[in-house]
């Protein structure tokens, strides 16, 4: 939900109920939900489904913010900040997910980095609801994130 991976356990057609640890709300934005909020919800992806997209686990990292957005030809051009330390799993053409969404990145610098965004993605996610200001749950690419551990752990 919006990125982070957790586990139902209740629910039913229109709500669900899940356990949240101290961490995920602390990682998250999830303490800032609301009744009626919008959120993106997909099922976790199982063995043998065609990928759609680039590889994401729902584990958000932390809490980035949308800087600004850039309607162009095509799509809409979205401008984040990244949490601290974000910068060093960006790479321009990788991947990252921005409240559960994959997306390209885009002109990485720092922690901050932009994605194009199509107008499906935009109407069918809720980015297309998203402020300059609002706060996303943003989780790196997971390739880049275990070849950095290991590098700095070769050091």
């Amino acid at each position: 939900m919006d990125g982070v991976c957790l586990t139902v356990v209740s629910g039913s057609a229109r709500i669900l109920g899940f356990d949240v640890s101290e961490e995920t709300r602390r990682m998250t934005t999830l303490g800032a939900w609301k009744p009626g909020s919008k959120i993106n919800l997909e099922r976790a992806l199982r063995v043998g489904d065609a990928l759609g997209g680039h590889m994401v686990q729902g584990h958000v990292e932390g809490i980035g913010g949308l800087v600004s957005k850039k309607t162009e030809k095509g799509g809409v051009l979205y401008r984040f900040r990244g949490y601290p330390g974000l910068g060093r799993f960006l790479a321009n053409k990788g991947s990252v997910a921005v409240d559960g969404i994959s997306l390209t990145v885009v002109d990485p610098k720092g922690d901050d980095f932009s994605v194009a965004i199509i107008p499906h993605t935009e109407s069918e996610t809720t980015l297309g609801l998203k402020k300059v200001g609002d706060p996303v749950n943003l989780e790196s690419d997971m390739i880049a994130r275990q070849v950095a551990v290991y590098l700095e752990k070769m050091k």
